[in-house]
């Protein structure tokens, strides 16, 4: 009896003590990619010649993801810039219309779960933008581009996933910088907000609405936010998480710049901020674990990250085979050959005066538009076109942009002026021969196109039409002098003239029409007299399909003096860029 007495208090004890709290920890990965720019193969369709990165390494890396964490627990995002760099995007944007956009399909392929639209999709024009957005199996997101007519977002501004009982917010922005690159025929009917005030709007919604336990935002911008395109701020992604409340992660994209670091919110939070870089070369590899209590609140949030470089990755095999017509038809587009040309073509010339390669493009440019004048860079850093046969994969490296072409009018002192600021980016004050002839910030960078300039190259703006000189040792608004047009008349600054640049330039991009020769934003649009409806590389195409043969020569219409202290600069600068 007191056996059974005992062994009932016993059981009263154990039933009224507390139980040990629950906990459940739910781990996620969120995998991105930004500014793949093409690069769906292993493939570099451009150069003819393996590739790294590509969209079938990340195909390997999102599998053995998915494997080591559950399917379900990897949420794989694009951050843009999608459908613009290789010939393969080109193809199914303009190309072959009728297929399924071999980017869509690829994308839903892998599982990717939300992207953002990025200024290279916007490139393309709706008639490509919209149908590549209607065949996702996912939301193409865009918070901040809204269509002018309901004033409401023209895309969906953010979706929300839920894994394991979690609800996890993806808002996604574009920079703002879109009216200063690409006409208005491109986004008609359509604005970009800036992206602080819009990330705050729909922060302050998304938590007041959906309430989730994670908000990530995957930002089509980079972190230097001194860098703007007229008075708007082209890379905000690092002030946005700065400066707005409730962001757990940003996830940037655009300046090809990778990185990975923790900033401050206002209230002192942590925030995860991560770019992958560009060309599928790398992918941003993030781990949420978000640990609950029996009640389901959160009493724990880790974040973890990582920038993984995917270039010794395997690429998937199954991936190859599901896409290898599509690749196929892309090698037969570009493999075809166009003319042939009697010299060889690289912009490394392009750094140190008139070289081949731009005044092949000044020429075409001058040609197709009847213009007086032409104004244009080295689009590509690094690119050869040799003597012999031109193929449609050489116009790629001729002219990388999907760029219009515009006729402008402007004065002489506003094309003086408009150089004075392209030199100045481009060339560094000498006060000797010891000095650098271009405008260096690292001299040891182990990529130059990027980061061992102080200046993107793609603002090098040389003329044509014109003969001049550039002093490399006068300063911003002494360094040019006009001799006379080309043709030998007189070169007058208060003259007009007709003027050939691309839409990137004459929208005012690289801020050369507006800083430079002093032309208000708003006055652009009322100087141009005509526009391309296609685009330069495809009238590239067509004027060399019709030549047959072309002899590309520099021209010799300008050149840095002193050439005593540029000639010696030169040669030591060129063995910098490119081991000369």
């Amino acid at each position: 009896m007191i056996k059974e007495l005992l062994a009932g208090a016993m059981m009263l004890s154990a039933t009224a003590m507390p139980a040990v709290a629950e906990q459940h920890t739910t781990r996620i990965r969120i995998i991105e990619t930004t500014d793949v720019h093409g690069n769906y193969y292993p493939y570099d369709f451009i150069n003819r010649k393996p590739g790294s990165g590509s969209l079938a390494r990340v195909a390997t890396v999102v599998d053995k993801a998915r494997r080591e964490t559950g399917a379900e627990n990897v949420i794989l995002v694009d951050n843009g810039d999608l459908l613009q760099g290789q010939p393969t995007a080109y193809y199914y944007n303009f190309i072959d219309t009728t297929s399924k956009h071999v980017a869509a399909e690829m994308l839903n392929e892998l599982g990717y779960n939300v992207m953002t639209i990025g200024n290279h999709e916007v490139e393309t024009g709706h008639k490509v933008y919209d149908r590549f957005r209607s065949q996702l199996n996912f939301p193409m997101l865009g918070a901040n581009v809204v269509a002018t007519e309901t004033d409401r977002p023209y895309l969906e501004p953010y979706t929300i996933l839920e894994r394991d009982g979690l609800k996890i917010a993806f808002l996604g922005l574009l920079t703002p910088g879109i009216p200063g690159w690409l006409p208005e025929t491109l986004w008609e009917g359509l604005r970009f907000d800036e992206m602080v005030p819009t990330a705050q709007m729909w922060v302050d919604y998304i938590r007041t609405n959906e309430k989730p336990d994670l908000i990530v935002g995957l930002f089509h911008s980079g972190r230097d936010h001194t860098k703007t395109t007229g008075d708007v701020v082209e890379n905000a992604s690092m002030l946005v998480a700065q400066l707005v409340e409730g962001l757990d992660i940003v996830l940037m994209g655009h300046d090809h710049s990778p990185i990975i670091t923790n900033v401050n919110s206002p209230a002192g939070n942590g925030v995860m901020v991560a770019n992958a870089g560009a060309n599928a070369d790398r992918v941003a590899d993030i781990t949420v674990e978000i640990t609950r209590d029996e009640n389901g609140v959160i009493i724990d949030k880790d974040i973890r990250g990582k920038l993984r470089d995917i270039s010794d990755e395997n690429p998937s095999a199954e991936f190859l085979v599901r896409f290898e017509p599509q690749r196929r038809a892309v090698e037969a587009f570009v493999g075809r050959q166009i003319g042939e040309t009697t010299a060889p073509m690289s912009s490394r010339d392009a750094y140190f005066g008139s070289s081949a390669f731009v005044d092949f493009i000044h020429g075409m440019q001058l040609a197709i538009s009847g213009a007086q004048i032409s104004l244009a860079a080295p689009l590509t850093f690094d690119a050869t076109i040799p003597a012999g046969p031109i193929t449609v994969s050489d116009m790629f490296n001729l002219y990388k942009y999907e760029n219009m072409l515009y006729t402008m009018e402007m004065t002489g002192q506003e094309i003086k002026d408009y150089l004075e600021m392209a030199y100045d980016l481009w060339t560094n004050q000498m006060t000797s021969g010891e000095d650098h002839l271009l405008n260096f910030r690292d001299t040891k960078s182990a990529d130059m196109a990027h980061t061992g300039f102080r200046h993107p190259s793609y603002n090098f703006d040389s003329a044509a039409g014109i003969n001049y000189t550039v002093d490399v040792t006068k300063p911003r608004g002494g360094k040019i002098t006009i001799e006379s047009l080309s043709d030998g008349s007189t070169f007058d600054p208060n003259a007009t003239y007709t003027v050939a640049v691309n839409s990137y330039r004459g929208n005012g991009g690289g801020n050369l029409m507006t800083e430079g020769a002093g032309i208000a934003k708003a006055d652009l649009e009322k100087r141009l007299v005509k526009s391309t409806d296609k685009d330069l590389r495809y009238y590239l195409i067509q004027y060399i399909t019709e030549q047959g043969k072309v002899t590309p020569q520099a021209s010799g219409n300008w050149r840095f003096v002193p050439e005593e202290i540029v000639g010696p600069a030169a040669e030591r600068d060129r063995k910098i860029l490119f081991g000369e």
